[in-house]
């Protein structure tokens, strides 16, 4: 970046953060577009006329309300709704719905940010959003749980419908949810419709739902590889996280003959150096999706597997790198752990999982191939628009046709990356590639609308 460019990002970018004082995520995730973007559009005056890089970072509206339900024991609880309707210009806003304490306006806003990019480089109609409550499900009773989505989808379902809004799950919205919530919906507007993703099969939901985050980070990293004549089978792939995005990326990896060597929760990570077999990883969905126990629970079941406390798994030597558990998870000592024991690859499950200063570490080796959130995650997001296609056409698609579609679009996901982020040396800026060719079709829209 030319010091021209420099001055011109370090304009806009404080300029986002007086309009959005306190809101540190929202400012790294603009921020992480805006390096390339900013000098991709210097020589294109029409994006600076018409502002399009500040308008895409300016939500449409965001929606807060609050949330009154009964716990058990009779008390009367209060917690905060969020909407973020970020940009549907490419089609209705789309992105899922957090439960987690941590919930806040700033990480709502980076994550439907971000979502604008993912689900413009899928290539299908659809736009950018996010929403969630500061509610933690965790230690709740089923019926808790239920009361607080009937209450919180009777405030949401005035500003959502499947030409309008339609949300998913995510961290701490899964497909009970997201049930309680679609009926919720479906009986006060009295119109069974594609307003929700992730919903059970028996009600129109879409095969490989569950699956498909943590699969379209595996077939990224295949596509990466391939690229450069490599494949995944018997390298060494350490993994974060134990949720569904975790899971089911490393049941892809182990039928690829990838060799899994760790997970890890809030409390720690495990190391099992012989590697997870698919009957291990059986038992930790068990344990995660059913005993909602601990990951530390795995190295006193399994001999030779060690727990590590309070640790995340990036100083075990590994060819391949899966950040499946949530945002600036690496660090910039992380990342140069990482590339000083020789690893390869690095596939983005987690939205934003590296910092600012773990990006520049990696892409600094220029050997690491490292794929974004915004193009490794968006596999979820894919079968979620497929499973509007779905509903859209009253029909389902078996597994095969939805994997077979979910493996297309992540191939060209992998195509729009290599032709707008590859240097004249053959490097490929996956980072780049991926801004570029989300931000082209976006503004593209925006363009065709005029000034609104």
């Amino acid at each position: 970046m030319n010091a021209q460019h420099a001055d011109a990002l370090q304009s806009f970018m404080e300029e986002i953060e007086r309009r959005n004082p306190g809101e540190p995520e929202f400012a790294q995730a603009v921020h992480e577009v805006a390096m390339d973007i900013v000098p991709y559009i210097a020589d294109k005056p029409v994006y600076q006329e018409l502002k399009i890089l500040e308008r895409m970072a300016e939500p449409d509206r965001i929606v807060t309300f609050r949330v009154v339900w009964e716990n058990d024991h009779g008390e009367i609880c209060v917690n905060r709704g969020f909407r973020v309707q970020q940009n549907n210009a490419i089609g209705p806003y789309k992105g899922g719905i957090r439960f987690h304490p941590s919930v806040n306006q700033s990480v709502l806003k980076f994550l439907a940010f971000e979502q604008v990019f993912k689900n413009s480089l899928t290539g299908l109609p659809m736009g950018g959003g996010k929403g969630g409550a500061d509610f933690d499900p965790k230690g709740k009773s089923e019926r808790e749980i239920m009361r607080f989505c009937q209450a919180f989808m009777t405030e949401l379902y005035k500003h959502i419908g499947p030409n309008t809004d339609v949300p998913a799950g995510d961290i701490g919205v899964g497909g009970r949810e997201v049930g309680y919530m679609f009926g919720q919906y479906k009986r006060i507007v009295n119109r069974f419709e594609g307003v929700l993703t992730g919903k059970s099969l028996e009600f129109g939901g879409s095969r490989i739902r569950a699956e498909a985050t943590g699969y379209g980070a595996v077939y990224m990293m295949e596509e990466m590889l391939s690229h450069h004549k490599e494949s995944i089978e018997g390298k060494t792939c350490l993994l974060s996280g134990a949720g569904n995005v975790a899971t089911y990326c490393a049941e892809k990896l182990i039928g690829m003959g990838g060799k899994v060597v760790t997970m890890s929760d809030s409390g720690g990570f495990i190391h099992d150096p012989g590697g997870l077999t698919h009957e291990k990883l059986q038992w930790i969905m068990e344990l995660k999706n059913r005993r909602r126990g601990r990951i530390e629970e795995y190295a006193r079941e399994f001999s030779g597997a060690t727990f590590h406390a309070d640790e995340r798994p990036w100083k075990v030597p590994c060819d391949l790198a899966f950040p499946c558990a949530t945002q600036n998870e690496i660090t910039a000592d992380d990342a140069r752990q990482l590339v000083e024991n020789g690893c390869r690859g690095i596939s983005e499950g987690a939205n934003m999982p590296a910092t600012t200063e773990a990006i520049r570490v990696i892409q600094g080796a220029k050997n690491v191939l490292h794929a974004p959130g915004k193009a490794a995650n968006a596999g979820g997001v894919a079968v979620s628009g497929l499973e509007m296609s779905q509903n859209s056409l009253r029909l389902q698609w078996s597994r095969a046709e939805v994997d077979q579609h979910l493996r297309s679009i992540i191939r060209g996901i992998h195509d729009q990356c290599v032709e707008f982020g590859t240097a004249a040396d053959g490097h490929v800026d996956y980072f780049k590639g991926a801004n570029i060719a989300g931000f082209n079709k976006v503004a593209a829209a925006m363009i065709a609308y005029g000034v609104m």
